[in-house]
């Protein structure tokens, strides 16, 4: 009986650091991009939020609306990106917990 308890903690304890290696892989998320000219960086947090955002001077030759939709693509593509790295923390988290779940699935009333 106790080498199945040791079984189960030591199971429980590889869940929770895969929890907890997940959310400190999730704060790290960081989603980057900068324009092919170098005019706008950009940079967002895993949940997306705006943390930089650097503009070289000569941002100010074009109009306004132009430098506006400059901005807001360099936002977005650095979403994307973060949003990449968050699928791959996910990935890795599902990954961790795989193997659990494929062996209580061979034990359905089938057999199989």
């Amino acid at each position: 009986m106790s080498a199945e308890m040791d079984a189960l903690v030591a199971g429980a304890t590889q869940k929770l650091e895969a929890l907890e290696a997940a959310l400190y892989g999730l704060k790290q998320v960081r989603g980057r991009f900068t324009t092919e000219d170098g005019m706008v960086s950009a940079e967002v947090n895993s949940d997306g939020a705006l943390v930089s955002l650097q503009l070289t001077e000569a941002v100010t030759t074009l109009p306004p609306a132009e430098t506006a939709q400059l901005i807001i693509w360099a936002c977005r593509q650095a979403a994307e990106d973060a949003g990449g790295q968050r699928s791959e923390v996910v990935a890795a988290l599902n990954e961790s917990f795989a193997p659990a779940q494929e062996a209580g699935a061979g034990s359905g009333p089938d057999g199989a």
